[in-house]
Formats: structure tokens, sequence, C-alpha cells
């Protein structure tokens, strides 16, 4: 029996690695779900909402090297677009196939029809619109090399009578080619780095996600020069562990004192594979040194003095043994004792507003803290809940944290964890979802309920945008069109089949987080959370308290006297204990 198309796409992405693909078929993708059901190899996830799906291909390929996801015609290509933004930002190899309306009816503006060269060209590597059986074959391998090896999305254009064209010969290659390169500066620039780190005195380290391979390397680079080590929130969860002794925290607008002023007293920034973003955020008055891979991003964000192109583990491998051990720890020590104060800090708010009826978001998170698995996955909304999963989540054995950290769009926890948890069954997943978020991709519940993905989805219900309520203050706006009617969580997940608990007090929240996360199936936990619990960023600018205190003048004009007050003995209470 000879091969079509969609048999051959089958093979290849096999071949490739690819376990499951995510999508909603229909029209031009029929040749390729009933190319899936006749092989077997790969498993089809009927999501609700491609977008949905191409979070969780996404969060799949971050954690086991590739994923899938495809949609159908014009809207489910659409659809698909911001997952794939996210996915590309981060880095993450997706295969997105985007299957489309027949090639005698494109170009002349018919039903469904979209240009996916033109759509999908922002937020992927390689695009490319197969018109012929022999360019589907050459394009599908040339977009999962691209994606390997790029690290990001690739898009293939596959129009239905494409995707069912009869081919029993290529000469496309169906297997495929992982390139690890070791890449480390030059003789010249080593030398040049070792010389810098050798003789300045005070020098703190900023980690990325890029040392996510060299977790050994940079600890064993603050020991031998008695450094402060600081880190993104995508890469806290590989070194903020409780005996870290180097660890100083945070910063950007998640951080915290220590991590913020770390890197302001230093002489020297070593940034280690993070492209960080927030540049207001960075020092501007001391030598700054960056290591990427990608040397396009050198510079970008900072005043960088040496940038150097290097894998991370490779460069510190080659870079430590020229390195003379420091044995002056004063600045370690005092950065340290800073960090320390701040978690005390963080320890004794809790214990506090654990007493308290009002369920604050914080005690929620250390709660889950101590109850996860040592090897859980996290991951987080855009927003509050994101600020709280930053302050109390903390590294353990093998515990994994991420979210939409460099798209930054809303409703991609709940989806992030379904890939997970489809990724690794065995493996604990818990998503922290914000009513917003979770409200999003509502529907995706059911993509859950309906394979058993035994996540755990924490809902922080704080019934507003809380991450934009606080935006508005502090620049002196009105909060307005921030506050949410929600469904009841609890209601909706029981509906779909999903096992879910509720809490509304404080002396309630323990209990509840204890029996969810030892559930053995998929689980949602909704907490009323109090709604003016706020997030204080490391370094409070006099202008965004002008802001706040504006903004609750104007709220007393229009006759928000309550609101006022509330807001004002939360938030003023928070930072007394916490600034």
């Amino acid at each position: 029996m000879s091969k079509n198309i969609s048999d051959h796409l089958v093979e290849m992405l096999v071949n490739a690695g690819v376990k499951r693909v995510y999508g909603v078929t229909g029209d031009s993708l029929n040749p390729v779900n009933d190319a899936v059901r006749r092989d077997g190899r790969l498993e089809w996830i009927h999501v609700r909402h491609e977008e949905a799906g191409a979070y969780a291909a996404s969060m799949e390929a971050e954690l086991n090297g590739i994923g899938c996801c495809m949609g159908s015609s014009g809207p489910g290509h659409v659809h698909l677009v911001n997952g794939l933004y996210d996915a590309n930002r981060s880095g993450n190899p997706v295969i997105a196939i985007a299957s489309t309306i027949h090639t005698d009816k494109l170009g002349l503006d018919n039903f469904q029809e979209t240009k996916p060269e033109l759509l999908f060209k922002d937020c992927s590597k390689y695009v490319f619109m197969a018109n012929t059986p022999k360019q589907a074959m050459n394009g599908l391998q040339t977009a999962i090399q691209h994606a390997i090896s790029q690290k990001g999305v690739a898009v293939l254009g596959l129009p239905g009578d494409v995707a069912k064209a009869d081919m029993d010969d290529t000469e496309t290659a169906f297997k495929n080619f992982t390139v690890k390169p070791r890449v480390i500066p030059s003789q010249e620039h080593m030398e040049t780095l070792a010389e810098i780190l050798n003789t300045n005195k005070k020098i703190m380290l900023f980690a990325g996600h890029g040392c996510r391979e060299a977790k050994d390397e940079v600890m064993e680079l603050a020991k031998t020069l008695q450094s402060p080590l600081g880190y993104t929130f995508r890469a806290k969860i590989f070194f903020e562990f409780e005996d870290n002794p180097y660890a100083v925290g945070l910063n950007g607008l998640l951080g915290n004192k220590s991590g913020f002023e770390a890197m302001h007293e230093a002489d020297v920034l070593l940034m280690l594979g993070t492209d960080f973003p927030y540049s207001e955020f960075l020092p501007k008055h001391c030598k700054i040194v960056q290591i990427d891979m990608k040397p396009e991003r050198i510079g970008r964000r900072a005043k960088v003095d040496h940038g150097f192109c290097g894998d991370i583990k490779s460069t510190l491998k080659e870079l430590l043994p020229s390195l003379k051990a420091k044995d002056d720890s004063s600045f370690l020590n005092s950065m340290r004792s800073k960090h320390e104060e701040v978690e005390k800090k963080y320890a004794s708010y809790i214990k506090s507003k654990s007493e308290e009826k009002n369920i604050h978001p914080e005690y929620v998170a250390h709660l889950v803290d101590k109850y996860a698995d040592d090897d859980a996955v996290f991951t987080v909304d855009t927003g509050m809940s994101a600020v709280w999963a930053a302050r109390y989540l903390k590294a353990k054995k093998n515990r994994y944290l991420t979210g939409s950290f460099n798209h930054g769009s809303m409703a991609n926890a709940m989806p992030m964890a379904m890939g997970a948890g489809l990724a690794d069954r065995d493996r604990q997943v818990i998503a922290f979802s914000g009513d917003g978020g979770i409200s999003m991709l509502l529907g995706d519940l059911m993509t859950i309920s309906q394979y058993e993905v035994p996540v755990k989805i924490i809902i922080f219900n704080n019934r507003s945008l809380g991450m934009v309520k606080l935006e508005m203050r502090v620049e002196g706006y009105v909060d307005w069109q921030t506050d949410m009617k929600n469904p009841d969580f609890v209601k909706v997940a029981e509906a779909m089949g999903i096992q879910a608990w509720e809490a509304d007090e404080s002396s309630e929240v323990e209990g509840v987080l204890k029996e969810a996360l030892s559930h053995k199936g998929p689980a949602l936990i909704n907490i009323y959370t109090d709604p003016e619990a706020l997030a204080m960023p490391p370094n409070v600018k006099f202008d965004q308290i002008k802001g706040f205190a504006n903004s609750m003048g104007k709220m007393m004009l229009n006759g928000q006297f309550a609101e006022v007050i509330n807001t004002t003995k939360s938030d003023m209470k928070y930072l007394k204990e916490l600034i």
C-alpha cells in the first residue's frame, strides 16, 4: 500500500522524538489525523482551544526536547499564535503543522484562508508553505532541524490536498541531526575574563536559565570567588535551595532587596546565560560582564563592558582552573546577611497572616512549597500568582518552575501544566493560576479531565486582575474595570469530572492543600485570597509612592471611602513588614 504525505509526516515526527500532538482536527487536518490514528505511535490530544495546545507542546519541548501542535485552516492558525509566541521566545523546540485550504484555492481570498508564511513569521525560527508533496517533505525535515538547532518554533504550512497526496519515495532524510557543539570564548577572551575576575574584589554572579545545565559549575564559581549569587525568576529553581551559602535572591520586578543591592554594590556584575529584560533594575556604575550562547543578546539590556560568547557549562569548566580562589568573604557575608533578613521578614509575615481569617496568597504559596514533592514541576500564570511563586517556592531536590516569563501572557499556567503532566504522569505537576488566567482557557479543563492528566491547579481567586490593579495605582490611575465576577470554579471542575476543593478562610487552607496534593488524579483547588495583597518590587521609587497616594485620593473623590480604608490598611501593614 502506497504511503501519502501524512504517513511520511507521522514517521518523521516519531523519528524526531515527538510523543504526542495537540490539536483540534477537522477540514484540511483530517488526512494527518487519519495517519496518526492508523500509525498508532503518536498520542492525539484533542484540546478545546489551539492556544492551549501550543502551550502544552511548548512545555513538553521545555522538559523533553521537542513538542508538536497543529491547527486547521485560518482560525486554527490564529488560535495557535499566542502559544507559539511564548514557545519561540522561551527557546522551546516546537513543530507546528498549519494545515490549510487546497492549493487550487490559495490566493483567492477563500473561506478560512490565511497566509501561514506571513502569519507565523514573527513567532517562529522557520516557516514554510508547502505547495507540492516534495516541498512538504523537504519543508518538514528543514522545520524539524530549525526547531532543534535554533531552539524555537518551526511551522509547516500544509494544504489539505498535499497532505493526502501519495508519495512513495522521498529524498528527504527521515532521521534528525541533533548537534551539541561545545562553545567557549577564544583563548584571548578567556584570559581577559580570568583577569577581570582575579583582579576585582566584589563580584556578583547573576544566573539565568542558560545555567540550567551548569548548576555545579556556577556553584563552584561562586565558591571560588566568594561571590553572592543572584538569579532570574526562570533560574531560581536551580539555585534557591535551603542551604545554598551564596544565594541572595532575585532582582527585578519580582525580586527582593538583597538581590537588588548585591548587584548595585558590586565592583563587577557577571551575567551568566540571562537576557534579563528589566534593564531599570540593572546597575549603571559598575563593570558588567556578560556571557551568553547567543552573542546577539549581549549588551542589549545593560551597559556591558565585556561580552563573551559561550555556553555556560563549557565556558566555566574552561575558566575555573585559571581563577585564584579568594579568601575575603566580607562582601558575600554582608549580602547574605541582608538576604537572611529578607527571608526572616517573609517568614514572620507568613506566620502572622496564617492566623488571620482572610487568606493571604503568600501563606498559600508557603504551604504549597512545604507539601509539594521535591521533584515537582510548577507552572505559574503571569500576574500576582507569579509574585507569590517567586518569593516562596524553593528548589529542593529536582524541582522545575516555568511560566510565560518572556512573552508575559495570561492563561499559560493551566495548559503548560497539562503538557508537563502528559509528558510525565508520575511526576507531580502544580499550576499557580490566577482567576483571570484560568477563565481565559477554562474549556481545556475538559481536556485535562478527558485524558485524566494528574495535574493540581491552584486558583488564587482574588476576584480581580490584581497585577493590573497595582500597576494602575502606582501610576496614579483609579483602578477601573479590573474587578471580576467569577463562576463557582469548584462546580465548574466537578461538572467536568475533576475533583475539587475550596478554602475561604486561613484555617482551611493547610488541610485542603494536603488533601488535594495527595489526590491521584486531576485536582482543582479554589482559594479565595485577599484582593488587597500587595507585591512590592525590591526598589520602591518615590514616583510609585506618589502615584499610589494619587490614586487613593482620586478614589476618595469618587466616593470609594471603604475601599480606600481597606486598601491602605492592607498595603501599609505590608510595607511596614517587608521594606
